[in-house]
């Protein structure tokens, strides 16, 4: 106590030991605090560098605090039961890494199932719908079947005559040989084809004397035509040629006689063998007069009365171009349709031509004389005075200046050379041919051969006398192609012929020039033309028209085809009856074997323009009678029972008189893979789509990896022998629709667009309707026609690349059109849609169809087509000008006319407005 209370007061006596107790204790505190320093900062950082170092150092490469293999960490006691822990987990962990692999496999393999039996749902439910749509399909062509009350029948059981048999009794007049009484029908049937064998005139004895060019002409197109067979036993009609002979060669008629008796199938009496004589020159021999030719036919040139049967022999036209085809080139143009003469006649004739030339009168005294007792006289006399009378040019010539050639007796004889004889005709609008004065000559092959020229450099034919039995009368319509005036009207022929106007005249021509191609220009015409009015008299209807083989190139399809919007975005635009019926073909004719008067009237009355004949075949030209029968389903059927109404119900019909109808989609494609599959894919969904045809017209073959789109109806890829623009005119016998929508690869059309032309082609089958319009013009300072293809409100042609045509149309094309066209389509790879626009202008004489589209006919970022070359429009232009010279004529309409849906709400540049026209 004492102590420190000496220390709080000082501390008195004691001051030097209380200055070193304070002393000792701030040293104490110092050092504490040092050594805790030393212990928590460098005693760390000591042992840390040692250990980090320690490892380093080991010249034994084991480290004792770094990380260890796990034998290593077992072999120590305390961490045993921590391995077996690790190695228990890892056994665990691989465990259940495998069985998730195997769930996840079975889940895989389950989807997979899944896929598949959705798959199968689906193909499941569509076979049933097809199902219910082969029903619906069968129930309504049995009600319509019920309806006409005209069940389909089987064919019958095909007819074979026998070998040897009898014939007919003969008839009690020579002359009096009908169909009825001299042709077997027996060996005929009307499913028989119309099997027809042809003589080689090499086996027998008179086959020697026949003119060589003739003989091969006739032995070539008798090879190549389509009713020839070798087997004789089943023939329903036997050709032997007689003519022409070669000069001087003259072969006795009961030489010939002999010679027609003793063919290997004759039987007895001839009957179903038709003799043909060929005339190549005026005065060919008759060789057939005097000669018993039982009960065949007989068709040549030249025929007396006492020897032609009417209604069983043929008149046929002379052979002039036996061993070439007709220079079109050379063929004059049919317009304008006055030329220099109004008409002209060169001839000579022995007999009244001196005193008529003596006796000749002013055209005033003979129109009131009395008249002559000799018409040739009066003929002469007359076209002599309306020559002297200077009211027209005309030209008429009673003397050759050089030697005539020779001719029948009272026949008026030729004057010149051929070409010389066609000069002046060139320069004719009339010509004159004045029939023989023997009324017992019917025709002669002088006649015959100035009928053949006159047509065929476009001078229309003025016959003066009645009598005159011209080729194949009883079937071509002769009042449509030239007069035939008898010869009292002689004095009348001068206003007869200033009474024609213009059109008439040149439809006239038209007409004259169709006849002449179709009939007379070539030995193949006359062959088949024979051979058809035969068939045609005895009512066997003609062999379908030849088709075009498609070679398939396999394909792999199964790409699933997207539906793009704008191609599926109709607006308001209703585009028809859902079609959910599997594709169908057009319909085939049913009356191919009935042929009434009402057929052959409407043949006559009802065919569309000038053109009332039809042409059917290049081997089978069609004739009157029958120019509804065109084939298996390829003509223009007048079938009714199309579906009308008002407000909806009438937005919803499809139009037209056909009932049920689908198209088909051809498609040339050259080596635009891209650019084909994005098209066929935008045809997914397009309702009444039949088939897609695609033309490959490249000899490369398309891909083998390449996956074609599933757009839900057939797609077929028809290989071609040749990179040719006219092989997308070919009748594919694939096409299996009347209605054919030829398209480019590249073209880009919405479905609205395609249903309104197909709406617009019902209506309107015999025409060419389409959407890109183009027009020709006249060029003045180069007198020459030019291709336009700028916009306008007057159109004469649509681009057949987005066009729809009727598949006749196709086998025109291709069989009928003159190959000078289809050759020079080849030559520039051009043209081919003008080509088209000419042919269906020159059958129908009448323009196409515009349908008007969203102005989105090119394919946005194709690639460049032939069409944006510059040499493009030049190849055009020559094609324009050299089409019109085959035909003779330029045979394109213009119209303004356009149709157009209000239902598309087309959206109309200002500048172009007013040069549509709707309905």
């Amino acid at each position: 106590m004492t102590g420190y209370t000496m220390l709080r007061n000082g501390g008195v006596g004691n001051g030097g030991q209380t200055c070193m107790l304070r002393w000792s204790n701030r040293i104490r505190l110092t050092w504490l605090s040092f050594t805790l320093f030393i212990i928590l900062v460098f005693f760390p950082l000591i042992a840390h560098y040692y250990l980090t170092t320690l490892d380093e150092a080991d010249e034994a490469g084991k480290r004792i605090f770094g990380p260890r293999a796990g034998s290593e960490l077992c072999e120590v006691k305390h961490v045993l039961d921590l391995c077996r822990i690790r190695e228990s987990v890892s056994e665990e962990l691989l465990q259940l890494e495998a069985k998730r692999q195997e769930l996840n496999s079975e889940i895989a393999k389950l989807n997979l199932k899944i896929e598949a039996c959705k798959k199968s749902i689906e193909n499941a439910k569509q076979d049933l719908l097809q199902l219910k749509n082969v029903i619906s399909q069968t129930e309504h062509s049995y009600k319509e079947l019920m309806a006409q009350n005209q069940p389909k029948l089987s064919l019958p059981i095909r007819l074979l005559p026998e070998k040897d048999d009898t014939g007919l009794p003969p008839p009690k007049v020579l002359r009096g040989c009908r169909l009825h009484n001299c042709f077997d029908y027996s060996r005929c049937p009307l499913t028989s084809g119309f099997p027809v064998y042809v003589y080689d005139s090499d086996q027998f004895a008179f086959g020697s004397y026949l003119d060589p060019l003739v003989k091969q002409a006739f032995q070539a197109t008798a090879r190549a035509n389509v009713y020839v067979t070798e087997n004789a036993d089943i023939a329903c009609l036997y050709v032997i040629l007689v003519g022409e002979m070669q000069e001087p060669v003259v072969l006795r008629p009961a030489e010939l006689e002999r010679h027609l008796y003793s063919l290997p199938h004759w039987r007895t009496d001839g009957h179903n063998h038709v003799i043909i004589n060929l005339s190549r020159r005026s005065d060919t021999q008759n060789l057939l007069y005097n000669v018993s030719t039982g009960r065949a036919m007989v068709a040549q040139s030249t025929f007396y009365a006492a020897q032609y049967r009417p209604g069983f022999d043929l008149v046929v036209s002379p052979l002039v171009h036996a061993m070439s085809e007709p220079n079109f080139m050379e063929i004059p143009p049919q317009v304008p349709v006055k030329r220099k003469y109004l008409f002209t006649f060169q001839g000579e004739k022995i007999e009244s031509l001196r005193s008529s030339l003596q006796e000749a009168r002013s055209f005033e005294e003979e129109m009131e004389g009395d008249p002559p007792a000799d018409y040739d006289d009066r003929i002469i006399a007359t076209l002599k005075a309306v020559q002297d009378s200077k009211l027209d040019q005309v030209l008429v010539e009673f003397t050759c200046k050089n030697q005539p050639r020779p001719s029948l007796p009272t026949e008026w004889a030729l004057c010149g050379e051929r070409e010389d004889r066609l000069e002046l005709l060139k320069l004719s609008t009339f010509a004159l041919i004045i029939t023989p004065g023997d009324p017992h000559l019917v025709i002669s092959s002088g006649c015959a051969t100035r009928l053949f020229e006159a047509l065929e450099v476009g001078a229309v034919p003025v016959v003066l006398g009645e009598q005159v039995q011209l080729p194949y009368q009883d079937m071509l319509q002769w009042s449509e192609a030239a007069l035939v005036v008898p010869k009292p009207r002689v004095t009348e022929v001068h206003f007869l012929l200033r009474s024609l106007s213009d059109s008439d005249l040149l439809a006239m021509r038209r007409q004259g020039r169709f006849l002449w191609e179709t009939y007379f220009s070539t030995t193949d015409s006359i062959f088949s033309t024979v051979l058809a009015v035969i068939r045609t008299r005895i009512q066997i209807p003609a062999a379908p028209i030849r088709e075009e083989a498609a070679a398939e190139i396999p394909h792999r399809s199964g790409k699933a085809a997207g539906t793009d919007p704008n191609m599926a975005d109709n607006g308001d635009l209703d585009l028809g009856p859902v079609e959910t019926e599997p594709p169908y073909a057009s319909p085939k004719y049913l009356r191919n074997f009935t042929l009434t008067v009402t057929d052959f009237y409407r043949s006559w009355n009802s065919a569309p323009g000038p053109f009332h004949l039809f042409p059917h075949t290049p081997f089978d030209p069609v004739l009157p009678s029958e120019a509804k029968f065109l084939g298996s389903g390829t003509g223009f059927r007048p079938i009714g029972g199309g579906a009308g109404g008002s407000g909806k119900e009438f937005q919803a019909a499809l139009g037209g008189n056909v009932p049920r109808e689908q198209f088909t989609v051809v498609m040339l494609t050259y080596e635009r893979e891209e650019v084909l599959m994005n098209s066929l894919e935008r045809l997914n969904g397009l309702p009444y789509l039949n088939k897609v045809v695609v033309v490959w017209n490249s000899p490369k073959l398309p891909s083998e990896d390449l996956l074609w789109p599933d757009i839900g109806v057939p797609i077929m890829v028809v290989r071609t022998e040749k990179n040719s623009l006219n092989n997308r005119f070919l009748p594919w016998n694939e096409i299996e629709t009347e209605a054919i929508l030829s398209i480019d690869d590249d073209a880009h059309l919405r479905h609205d667009e395609i249903m309104f032309g197909f709406r617009v082609w019902r209506e309107a089958r015999d025409r060419i309707v389409g959407f890109p319009g183009r027009y020709h013009a006249w060029d003045i300072p180069h007198q020459s026609w030019l291709y336009n293809s700028n916009y306008s409100c007057e159109l004469s042609m649509v681009l057949t690349g987005a066009a729809f045509f009727h598949k006749y149309y196709a086998y025109l094309y291709s069989y009928v059109m003159p190959q000078a066209i289809r050759d020079m389509v080849d030559e520039y790879i051009n043209c081919e849609d003008i080509a088209m626009n000419f042919l269906v202008s020159h059958i129908t004489r009448k323009p196409p169809i515009k349908v008007t589209s969203r102005w989105t006919f090119r394919c946005p970022g194709c690639p460049q087509a032939l069409s944006h070359d510059d040499s493009h429009f030049h190849e055009r232009h020559r094609c324009i000008n050299f089409f019109v010279k085959v035909y003779g004529y330029m045979p394109l309409l213009y119209t303004q006319f356009r149709v157009d849906s209000v239902l598309f709400k087309t959206r109309l540049p200002h500048d172009k407005t007013k040069c549509f026209k709707f309905i």
